[in-house]
C-alpha cells in the first residue's frame, strides 16, 4: 500500500508539474492571464484576432457566420460558426467544445457569459496606441501558441513598415480622416479611434481638436471646407459593414468638398473600410491599410 501510495504521490506531482508547465502568462486587454498553453481548439469572436491569427497559420475552429473581410472569408468557411460578433450562438459553442474562447472589441461585453462556457480572454485594441496594441497581441500570440519566432518576423516587417511610412508622411501635409455613414460624415482626430493614423504613422492632423468619440464628431461639409484640408482619408462605415446606401465617394462629391486642396489635388484616399473599420489592429488589417496609403503618398511625393 506505501509503495502504490508513493507511486500516487509521484504521478500526482509530475502531473502537476506538467499542468504547470503548459500554463504560459500572456498579455491580454485586461492585463496579464494565465492560460493553457498551444490550446487545441478554440472559438474567435474578434475579427482582428482572426487576422493575426491567420497571419501566425494558427488554425480557428469557431467564428461568427460573417467575419465581414474578405481575406478571411476562407477561415470562416473553414470554421463552425458560433453567432455573431454581438450575439455569441451559446448552444453552437458548447458543441464546438472550444479549448480556449478569444473575444474582444464588439464581443468584449460577453467576456462573462464565454467564460462560462470555456477559458475566455479579452484582446480588445482600441483607439490611439493601436499598432503598439497590435504588436503586443501579436506577441501573446506567439507566446500562446507555440509560435514565437513567427510573431517576432511578423513583429519585424511590421516595424519596417510603420518606419517606411513615417518617412512618407513626413512633410505630406494635413489631414482630416472623415467617415461616411450613407449621406452622413463624421470626422476623427488624434485620441480617437483611428487616431493611430496621426500619432503612430506620423500624418499631420488637420484638426487637432476634435470630439473622441466611437462614432466621431458629426459634421457639416461646410466644416471640411473650411478645415481645408491637404488629405482626405475617407473610411466607408455602410461599405464595411455591408449596408445600402450611398457610397463615400457619392456623399463627398459636392461643391463644398470640391473646394478644398485634397480634392483639387486628387488627395481624397478611400481607404478600405472593412480593414480598418473591422479588423483594425490585425496584422494583415495595419499592413493593408498602410500600403494603401503609402502608395497614395508616393503618387503625391
Amino acid at each position: 500500500m506505501r509503495i502504490l501510495s508513493l507511486a500516487a504521490l509521484a504521478v500526482a506531482t509530475m502531473l502537476g508539474t506538467q499542468a504547470l508547465a503548459d500554463t504560459v502568462s500572456i498579455e491580454t486587454a485586461k492585463g496579464p492571464v494565465d492560460v493553457s498553453a498551444a490550446p487545441a481548439k478554440i472559438a474567435v469572436f474578434d475579427i482582428a484576432a482572426i487576422d493575426t491569427l491567420n497571419a501566425l497559420g494558427v488554425d480557428v475552429a469557431g467564428t461568427p457566420a460573417n467575419v465581414y473581410v474578405d481575406y478571411l472569408e476562407d477561415v470562416a468557411s473553414s470554421a463552425e460558426p458560433v453567432g455573431t460578433l454581438f450575439e455569441p450562438d451559446f448552444e453552437a459553442i458548447n458543441a464546438l467544445q472550444p479549448d480556449l474562447i478569444v473575444a474582444g472589441g464588439r464581443s468584449s461585453t460577453q467576456v462573462e457569459a464565454l467564460s462560462a462556457l470555456a477559458p475566455t480572454i479579452d484582446m480588445t485594441i482600441w483607439g490611439d496606441g493601436l499598432l503598439d496594441q497590435a504588436r503586443a497581441r501579436l506577441a501573446a500570440y506567439g507566446t500562446l501558441f507555440g509560435k514565437a519566432d513567427e510573431a517576432a518576423k511578423l513583429d519585424t516587417d511590421m516595424a519596417a513598415a510603420i518606419d517606411s511610412f513615417k518617412g512618407q508622411a513626413a512633410g505630406a501635409g494635413k489631414a482630416l480622416i472623415v467617415l461616411t455613414n450613407g449621406p452622413k460624415i463624421s470626422v476623427y482626430g488624434p485620441g480617437s479611434r483611428f487616431g493611430w493614423l496621426h500619432t503612430e504613422l506620423g500624418i499631420e492632423a488637420a484638426v487637432e481638436t476634435i470630439e473622441e468619440s466611437t462614432h466621431g464628431e458629426g459634421v457639416s461639409f461646410e466644416f471640411i471646407r473650411d478645415v481645408n484640408p491637404d488629405w482626405l482619408l475617407v473610411i466607408d462605415r455602410a461599405a464595411a459593414i455591408g449596408a445600402d446606401g450611398a457610397s463615400a465617394a457619392e456623399t463627398l462629391d459636392n461643391k463644398l468638398v470640391a473646394e478644398t486642396i485634397a480634392w483639387k489635388n486628387g488627395q481624397v484616399v478611400y481607404l478600405d473600410a472593412a480593414k480598418i473599420y473591422v479588423s483594425a489592429g490585425g496584422y494583415q488589417s495595419v499592413l493593408g491599410t498602410m500600403a494603401d496609403l503609402s502608395a497614395a503618398f508616393s503618387k503625391a511625393n
